[in-house]
């Protein structure tokens, strides 16, 4: 556990990629199988559930630290991270400044593990015993654990890199080897790092990302050279016919069998040993339903037959990756597409991303002025004779998305971050204009440069009107333009309109509030 904790902070201290690889690389080597195993686990972001309540983690943590339940909330209030302020305010281990010696997975399969099965009395005792045995590294480690907050500053591919540095096995192989189910045990680290050995035959393989264009879409050369597809809004996933079984994994990494029983149907007609990349799409009559009809189903747990109905839904192919058993990514473009295209002829169910016929640049632009009307987000470009490569990778996929939709709202609402921001007003709630009132019409946290948040957190500070706890109610003064993807109406928001995505275009300080948006030009939109 020492070493882990080491390494966690050593994580969040470094902005510099090469450095965390290095300390990946390093406590990696010098692991338990076991305990490397769990290490990428929470590290590649699989954490754990969250097994005990707030509530009585924050009664248990006063009750040990011995302060006052005021002082406690003053100390969170600044600290803005529960599993810090533990850590600082408990007094130090009895068994010194060193802390407990015993590894990793001792702490998981044998401490927390445990918990989901024990009664409080008995988890406040557990947990009260780790904080006594543990220095401020680990106690802060752990607590993110407990409470299924674990995160760190590092990517999936800095840790499949720091893999391959210590395996000598390609990236892509431990990619691959890292999807699917899997237990974090010392025999999957073996499997993980080891020699190929049998496959597990649920396992998907690694999607394929594509880079948003950045400028004009002539910078990618003569259109010749690329495959053009319209670009869907659904659930990316990948469609496994193997040992005559199914399995639907989303990009995520979520298995999503019996959500979808029309594509399990669809799987069964599929020869043995077929993988397809593809968007899962709510469609109807031969054309896509806006994707809040997916939510429709996604938050359902019982599909009865009328949502069945309402909302069918396809896989929208886009590629193969498995044939007949056999890898195929690495063939160029063309040959996948034709075998995807004999599955399609054989089977109705299969529906392909069609392949979009133009002749220059500037029809392209044309037609993608379409692209709302048609339901979709845009292009995908790909390049004749490309591979299927492995994660996010410039120059083969590039995805040519409409413009956001776009509206100017008022800053009414602040509140405070968490972690590093638990000091600023960095989460905010944003009015339009409805018969002279500021309506609440979005929520955002992003797309702010550090100077700017600086600025509007000085702004909270001086202009506050009201306090509901944490939230402050501000004069409304400022303005910002929000870009958002999607938009639609909704009888749970107070303005009766939700959107996807929101997020912070610019500050608008050329504008005064009174010049911002109203609910009339934004329901013009859903229009």
């Amino acid at each position: 556990m020492r070493a882990f904790a080491d390494l966690y902070v050593a994580l969040d201290e470094t902005t510099k990629t090469n450095e965390k690889v290095a300390h990946l690389r390093n406590y990696l080597a010098a692991a338990q199988p076991a305990d490397a195993a769990w290490a990428v686990n929470f590290l590649i972001g699989r954490r754990p559930k969250r097994l005990l309540e707030s509530r009585k983690l924050v009664q248990w943590a006063i009750e040990e630290t011995g302060v006052p339940d005021w002082m406690f909330g003053e100390c969170h209030h600044a600290v803005g991270d529960f599993a810090e302020v533990v850590a600082l305010l408990l007094p130090p281990p009895a068994a010194g400044d060193e802390g407990t010696s015993q590894p990793l997975h001792y702490w998981i399969e044998q401490r927390l593990l445990p918990l989901r099965d024990t009664d409080d009395d008995a988890r406040r005792e557990s947990l009260v015993s780790a904080w006594r045995e543990m220095n401020e590294r680990q106690r802060f480690a752990w607590n993110k654990l407990i409470t299924g907050e674990f995160r760190v500053g590092v990517s999936q591919s800095l840790v499949v890199r720091a893999l391959a540095e210590v395996s000598q096995v390609s990236g892509e192989v431990i990619s691959h080897r890292l999807m699917g189910e899997w237990q974090p045990t010392a025999e999957f680290w073996q499997e993980l790092t080891g020699a190929p050995a049998s496959s597990d035959p649920s396992r998907p393989y690694p999607f394929f990302l594509a880079y948003p264009i950045e400028g004009e879409i002539e910078q990618l050369g003569e259109l010749a050279e690329w495959q053009v597809e319209w670009k869907w809004d659904g659930i990316r996933a990948q469609l496994i016919r193997r040992g005559g079984e199914t399995y639907l994994w989303s990009r995520g990494e979520e298995l999503m069998n019996g959500r979808f029983p029309e594509l399990e149907a669809l799987a069964s007609h599929l020869p043995d040993g077929t993988v397809i990349d593809g968007e899962v799409l709510p469609w109807k009559s031969g054309a896509p339903l806006p994707f809040a009809q997916m939510q429709r189903r996604t938050g359902r747990k019982v599909l009865g037959p009328r949502i069945l109905a309402d909302v069918p839904v396809v896989l929208m192919g886009y590629d193969l990756l498995e044939w007949e058993g056999a890898d195929i990514r690495e063939r160029p473009i063309e040959e996948r597409r034709a075998l995807l295209e004999s599955l399609a002829a054989a089977d109705e169910g299969l529906v392909l991303s069609p392949l979009v016929d133009v002749s220059t640049w500037e029809n392209l632009k044309v037609l993608r002025q379409e692209s709302r009307e048609r339901k979709v987000e845009g292009f995908m470009l790909k390049r004749h004779g490309s591979p299927y490569r492995v994660g996010r990778k410039r120059g083969d996929w590039w995805k040519w998305k409409i413009q956001p939709f776009s509206v100017d709202a008022v800053l009414i609402y602040a509140q405070p971050g968490s972690g590093r921001r638990a000091s600023l007003f960095t989460d905010y709630t944003f009015g339009v204009w409805d018969n002279g009132q500021l309506v609440p019409f979005a929520k955002a946290y992003s797309g702010l440069t550090d100077e700017e948040i600086r600025e509007v957190d000085d702004f909270v500070r001086r202009n506050t009107l009201e306090k509901f706890g944490p939230v402050h109610r501000v004069k409304p003064e400022l303005v910002f333009e929000l870009a958002f993807e999607g938009i639609q109406l909704s009888s749970r928001h107070r303005s009766g309109i939700a959107v996807r995505f929101p997020r912070m275009a610019r500050w608008r300080q050329d504008k005064k509030a009174a010049e911002a948006d109203s609910l009339e030009t934004i329901r013009a939109l859903i229009r």
